[in-house]
């Protein structure tokens, strides 16, 4: 009997129990604490002190499955929210990491089966790496090493930052060839917004997090990796599978404009071997833009990229689209 067609969800958060105990150690932002009988989750240094509700559905995996039957998910790619390993100084980021992705593989590897016969598993992960300024590259090549033989990670989740230059920094091109190498998917994620400059334009009436995260964190992604783009990684590094949240935030919507701008910039004009909307339409999206026209969109978009390709064809449709956001982890 063939395996009926799963659905997958890429892009679901946990604190694993190890996090959520180093946040309750913590007495700066981000860290968990009690007000009454409540335990509240801080992890912004300009969000409201009360910070917002946090338990059980983060870190109880049971709790994640009873989520997963509720909504029809078979399988779910699980991934640690933000902040991350942000905040800690390299060594912490790394021995943190370390015991973290060996967590998330043992949450994943002990979860319940979809198919006792196909041997696929209803929980798998991406892993974290210790991407803090100051260090050393090898010690983020160790911890994609590690990730790559813990059979029930397949991938890492990144925030926009990198090191802290941002993803079009030299020295993340070890690191770029070795996420190519492995094959291993990058889940890029947003966590910053546009930062304190962005106070300005989200103006003085008190809107709580609409601004931020609505608009914030998609154009986030979408600078970030706009610069990936612009600073060639993907013609060095053709094989590298990178995952945008929230579908890729505004960048399937500004892609035609970007490709003209660039070709119009002396600066970038031949610095690309390719039209900017071929390097769009090789990144996966997920389907976080909570509207099914927005979907087909992107859907549209990462279709008709086989006409900007390196052996231009015909324009494919929504539904190549489709297929292409399909890929196997």
């Amino acid at each position: 009997m063939s395996l009926k067609q799963l659905l997958v969800d890429v892009h679901t958060h946990c604190y694993l129990p190890r996090y959520a105990a180093f946040l309750r150690q913590r007495t700066q932002v981000p860290r968990i604490f009690t007000r009454g009988s409540e335990e509240r989750l801080l992890i912004l240094d300009d969000e409201p002190a009360a910070g917002r509700p946090v338990g059980p559905q983060y870190w109880d995996r049971d709790e994640k499955l009873k989520f997963m039957d509720l909504h029809g998910i078979d399988v779910s790619i699980v991934s640690t929210a933000n902040p991350w390993l942000d905040f800690l100084s390299p060594p912490a980021a790394h021995a943190l990491a370390t015991e973290l992705n060996d967590d998330l593989e043992e949450y994943c590897a002990t979860s319940p089966v979809v198919s006792a016969s196909e041997g696929i598993h209803r929980l798998y992960g991406f892993g974290l790496l210790p991407l803090v300024p100051d260090v050393s590259v090898n010690a983020i090549l160790q911890i994609i090493r590690q990730i790559s033989s813990l059979s029930h990670l397949k991938g890492v989740i990144m925030g926009t930052r990198g090191v802290g230059k941002g993803l079009d920094d030299p020295a993340l091109e070890p690191v770029w060839q070795a996420l190519a190498e492995t094959q291993l998917v990058v889940f890029l994620h947003p966590h910053y917004g546009l930062g304190q400059g962005a106070k300005e334009a989200w103006g003085e009436r008190d809107n709580g997090h609409v601004l931020p995260l609505a608009m914030g964190f998609p154009m986030e992604t979408t600078i970030a990796i706009t610069r990936l783009i612009l600073a060639g990684v993907y013609d060095r590094h053709p094989d590298l599978r990178i995952l945008l949240a929230h579908s890729g935030g505004c960048l399937p919507q500004l892609s035609s404009r970007l490709a003209s701008c660039i070709s119009h910039d002396p600066v970038v004009s031949n610095r690309l071997q390719h039209d900017a909307r071929y390097y769009v339409s090789k990144l996966y999206y997920d389907a976080v833009n909570y509207g099914p026209e927005e979907m087909g969109f992107v859907a549209d978009v990462i279709g008709r990229g086989a006409a900007y390709g390196p052996s231009p064809q015909k324009r494919g449709d929504r539904s190549s689209g489709y297929k292409h956001m399909q890929f196997k982890t």
